[in-house]
């Protein structure tokens, strides 16, 4: 695959890739309450596909984070009530909004869905956008692995790009793109639990590192890295190491801290309730999703945890967890 094609594949809202109507018929809605009917995965596609057009990085946002919040209300357990809830607050903001309207009906080609991560691998260790690449990657292939019947064409929009998507400039950008550390050797994202356990560890540094400038750093620390183990934990374990370069990289520019001129951000409030309890998703307001990360850092949070198995490492996040909420 040629990079004009991955710059395509990226500017296409990480590659295009939603869309058609309800599954089931243009006048059909379907509800996350039924969780087999994947509504939040299906409207979070719909907006991947279509943020290239609207805006790629913040819309692009958007939709990883329905496709997360499903996630995050499977793997986790949490009662229908807070399903419900969650969903107000996607009704509320983006979900009858025209980033995640249906796209036309048409036959699946969930045989393409493979050229995603053959143009994730494009990249060739180049540090894009704390990430984003990766991350939007993972979450489109594991949305279009629960979902094949909305690996359509038109979401999954992987034709060579023309002179008008070229002169479009966003594609996902490179982004302090410097020499990793030589010393930064994360284990194999195949090792599942130690590869979680060096990310949940850097991250629990970064936010420590980071206090009073946000945590940004430290969230997608969670993101990036956990985006790796979930592709190699897919099988997918080609396209994950080809962004080994890239996430040393970001382990290296988080481990420098804040930089002179960064901005300062007051750190949030200590708090003992998580993202796991329905009382997290009651206290939020309705316009408080901003771009997503509300369900982002949660989702990989709890994956890496899970996968960690590391009473310690749950104990030591458990006291700072409340500065990425």
């Amino acid at each position: 695959m040629e990079r004009r094609e991955f710059t395509h594949l990226a500017s296409a809202g990480l590659f295009g890739l939603l869309g058609g109507e309800h599954l089931g018929g243009p006048n059909r809605v379907c509800r996350e309450s039924d969780p087999a009917e994947k509504r939040l995965v299906l409207l979070g596609l719909n907006a991947l596909a279509r943020a290239h057009e609207l805006s790629y990085f913040a819309d692009g946002h958007r939709g990883a984070s329905l496709v997360s919040a499903h996630l995050l209300l499977q793997e986790n357990g949490l009662p229908a009530e807070a399903r419900a809830r969650i969903e107000q607050l996607f009704d509320a903001n983006w979900a009858k909004a025209p980033l995640c309207a249906p796209f036309p009906e048409e036959a699946p080609a969930p045989e393409q869905i493979g050229k995603i991560g053959a143009a994730l691998a494009e990249s060739r260790g180049q540090l894009r956008q704390v990430g984003h690449d990766a991350i939007f990657a993972m979450m489109a292939i594991k949305g279009f692995r629960l979902l094949p019947a909305a690996a359509t064409p038109r979401r999954l929009r992987v034709e060579s790009c023309n002179s008008d998507c070229r002169s479009k400039p966003r594609a996902i950008q490179p982004w302090r793109d410097v020499e990793p550390d030589p010393a930064i050797q994360p284990p194999a994202f195949t090792a599942t639990a130690d590869a979680s356990r060096f990310v949940l560890r850097e991250a629990s540094a970064a936010v420590d590192r980071f206090r009073g400038f946000g945590q940004g750093y430290a969230g997608h620390m969670l993101t990036f890295g956990q985006a790796l183990v979930e592709l190699a934990a897919m099988g997918d374990v080609e396209w994950a190491e080809s962004c080994r370069r890239a996430f040393c990289k970001y382990v290296t520019v988080t481990r420098l801290g804040p930089q002179a001129g960064d901005r300062r951000i007051a750190d949030h409030a200590p708090s003992t309730v998580r993202p796991n309890s329905l009382e997290y998703w009651q206290r939020r307001g309705e316009k408080t999703l901003e771009i997503g990360h509300v369900f982002k850092y949660p989702y990989s949070y709890y994956e890496l945890l899970r996968r960690a198995e590391d009473p310690a490492l749950r104990k030591e996040w458990d006291a700072k967890a409340f500065h990425i909420f």
